[in-house]
């Protein structure tokens, strides 16, 4: 007889990576910051229609309660010291996706004396959402490909010595 046989139909068997990475996975707050025209999709993303509160994405207005933050538009040189000010200020594990050309490689303003070409050469990017400006459902397929990436992820691995 196997022990799993003999417990209730209640009883989970997980590893502590696999519900750590679940909490985590299923509760991603992220940072209320637009910076040009996708902050419109991005709004819409968490209006009624797309609803990413039903993945556990619910907005913040302070980057220490945030766990994800959203370029969504175009950066600016001027702007860019406080994106970075804003990341720093973010508790760990925090990510970032990349929302619209213009916040992935500077999209049509790339060629600007002004304009920072990529979110990348300040920020570690996690996923990149193509588009100008992407529609909310493909800010949606980011969230889950992020999800996902959270899911894989190892926390309480030994490192080598």
């Amino acid at each position: 007889m196997n022990l799993k046989d003999t417990l209730p139909p209640n009883v989970v068997f997980t590893n502590a990576d696999a519900l750590i990475n679940w909490g985590r996975t299923n509760s991603l707050w992220y940072l209320l910051f637009g910076l040009a025209c996708c902050a419109i999709e991005l709004m819409q993303a968490g209006g009624p229609r797309a609803d990413l509160d039903r993945f556990g994405a619910v907005f913040r207005a302070t980057p220490r309660q945030s766990d994800l933050l959203i370029v969504a538009g175009t950066v600016t040189l001027k702007m860019a010291e406080r994106v970075r000010l804003l990341y720093d200020q973010m508790a760990e594990p925090k990510y970032v996706i990349s929302m619209g050309s213009c916040s992935n490689c500077g999209g049509l303003f790339d060629l600007s004396y002004s304009t920072l070409a990529g979110i990348d050469k300040l920020l570690p990017v996690d996923v990149y959402v193509p588009g100008c400006p992407p529609r909310p459902e493909a800010l949606t397929e980011g969230l889950l490909v992020l999800q996902e990436k959270i899911r894989r992820e190892r926390y309480l691995v030994r490192k080598a010595a």
